[in-house]
């Protein structure tokens, strides 16, 4: 009789443990319904903060590429660097400036879509500063800033941005009446932060002159915008240094004042 009680004891109890086992798998199939649901409300959102993270690295990794040009039109250049050819987009004020070099050194901007990773070329920083900011522009993508630049140098886009231009912008392919508004609206005090005031419509030598200027300036020290300023000032001036050194020295006499 003690036997039986036993064995009847035995058996609820495996029936209990059998009835926990199932709640709990039932339980676990929920739960993972439940976690797969969240993370596949949750995957856009995670992949774009990623993508954008990655966008941040690419467009800093290629900095500049330097090579021989194996092809060239107005538009981009084939540039062969370490045994790989780079397809890089240009702008007319970068090809005027390398149309007769065979070895050139292109700073870079890397446009990255879902599609496709694509190389822009600029020769100088001014340019590239003003592609990145008029990319930064809600409804002015990467061709619209190349043909802004083709048709503009970089000192008369700052200065149509400056003196709120819109008639200079609305020439320029694929920017409306409301986008040009927009590009004076979202740029001009970036535009004047950086530069200081408004620019020089200068020579291809007195550019040349104020970039190799600027970059042993600041290389010494000074602060990239005060610098433009005072060279800006000095390039104005009819009898200013016909020479780097010359114009160094003059923005250094400023500078240290």
């Amino acid at each position: 009789m003690i036997f039986k009680e036993e064995k009847h004891w035995h058996s609820d109890s495996y029936r209990g443990t059998v009835a926990q086992l199932v709640s709990v798998f039932y339980l676990i199939d929920f739960l993972t319904i439940l976690i797969t649901f969240a993370d596949c409300k949750r995957k856009q959102p995670r992949t774009t903060t990623r993508e954008l993270l990655l966008h941040r690295k690419l467009h800093n990794m290629i900095t500049y590429i330097k090579g021989l040009i194996t092809f060239k039109n107005p538009t981009f250049v084939v540039i062969e660097a370490g045994g790989i050819g780079y397809h890089i987009n240009i702008s007319l004020h970068t090809y005027a400036q390398i149309e007769k070099a065979e070895q050139v050194r292109l700073l870079t901007h890397v446009q990255i879509k879902e599609d496709a990773h694509t190389l822009f070329g600029f020769a100088d920083e001014a340019e590239r500063s003003l592609f990145r900011l008029l990319i930064s522009v809600s409804g002015v993508g990467p061709a619209t800033a190349q043909i802004a630049l083709s048709g503009l140098s970089p000192d008369e886009l700052r200065g149509a941005i400056i003196g709120e231009d819109v008639n200079t912008f609305n020439r320029i392919k694929g920017i409306g009446p409301k986008t040009a508004k927009r590009i004076i609206l979202d740029l001009k005090d970036k535009v004047l932060k950086d530069g200081g005031d408004m620019p020089v419509l200068a020579s291809p030598q007195d550019n040349t002159l104020r970039e190799e200027a600027l970059s042993a300036l600041v290389a010494l020290g000074f602060a990239r915008p005060q610098v433009q300023k005072v060279l800006n000032r000095i390039l104005r001036e009819p009898d200013h240094g016909a020479t780097p050194e010359l114009l160094i020295k003059q923005a250094l006499r400023e500078l240290s004042a």
